[in-house]
């Protein structure tokens, strides 16, 4: 095998935690659950571990820069001294709102709302996150455009046309209040099941 790098180390970085998402998804027990935890936590020990072969960062400097970026931007939990409020936001919405306008004073320089979400993301998982930053960017008087979801799929003559169908579906979940990703994840695990038990009747 050859030498341990941040590069070689990304695709199990990624792997352990779709493992965590699957654990969780599926309903696993609590050991797993740790186990899987513990998996993704040695990732990030071997990146620091590089960094600081090389001089750069240690553990200790991500645990603290974890840390202070969360007191910074949560005002609305934590004091600047990292004591916690005696009060917190009686909605998640209002965290939403307080946390976004605390990264807006951060990083004033940014004016496009779908920046920072990451490219490597799952297509559905990036389509409803985009439809989420959009939303949440928008005057609250300017109405969202909707695309129409025809209750037959297909057949489709071209990819656009299928990709616009996807993106239509994705943002009719949004607007219910659901996860396209985890909702086609759970469709793909029963449609296994039900293959599995088909070729390997019991």
């Amino acid at each position: 095998m050859g030498a341990l790098t941040h590069e070689s180390l990304v695709e199990y970085l990624i792997e352990e935690a779709y493992e965590v998402a699957e654990t969780i998804e599926a309903g696993h027990s609590d050991a797993e659950l740790q186990g899987e935890l513990g998996d993704v936590l040695l990732q990030v020990v071997l990146h620091a571990r590089l960094a600081r072969e090389r001089g750069s960062f240690t553990f200790d400097d991500v645990a603290r820069g974890l840390g202070a970026k969360m007191v910074r931007r949560n005002p609305h939990v934590f004091r600047p001294d990292g004591s916690l409020q005696d009060s917190f936001p009686a909605t998640v919405e209002e965290i939403v709102q307080k946390w976004d306008a605390v990264k807006r004073a951060e990083r004033p320089e940014r004016k496009d709302p779908f920046e920072g979400i990451p490219q490597a993301l799952p297509a559905l998982a990036r389509a409803q996150k985009s439809i989420d930053r959009a939303a949440r960017a928008r005057p609250v008087a300017e109405p969202a455009e909707t695309l129409a979801v025809e209750s037959e799929a297909g057949p489709f003559a071209t990819e656009d046309e299928l990709g616009n169908y996807l993106f239509a579906v994705v943002r009719s979940a949004h607007a219910a209040g659901l996860d396209a990703e985890r909702a086609l994840c759970a469709a793909v695990r029963r449609y296994q099941q039900q293959e599995s038990q088909h070729q390997h009747p019991s």
